[in-house]
């Protein structure tokens, strides 16, 4: 059986958080086949918070250790989706 995961990042606070998490996220680059973030963009409001949806790939034995370490960050929240097909 194979495994696709999608992990999904909210960034409570981008001006504090971006940094560290942009970090972690260089660090696993490898194991990251897609990325896309959102945050609320308009005329008059540039939203502190954001979203980042990631699809991993590569080698699955980093998958769990990546998790974790971007669950350290403070300020963010951290959830999975599993696929096992």
């Amino acid at each position: 059986m194979k495994e696709n995961r999608v992990i999904g990042i909210l960034i409570k606070d981008r001006i504090k958080e971006a940094g560290r998490t942009q970090k972690i996220l260089s660090e696993y680059a490898s194991i990251i086949t897609t990325r896309m973030g959102t945050h609320e963009l308009n005329d008059s409001v540039c939203s502190r918070k954001g979203i980042i949806i990631l699809h991993l790939g590569g080698d699955e034995s980093l998958w769990d250790t990546f998790e974790n370490e971007l669950k350290e960050v403070g300020g963010i929240e951290v959830q999975k989706m599993s696929f096992v097909y």
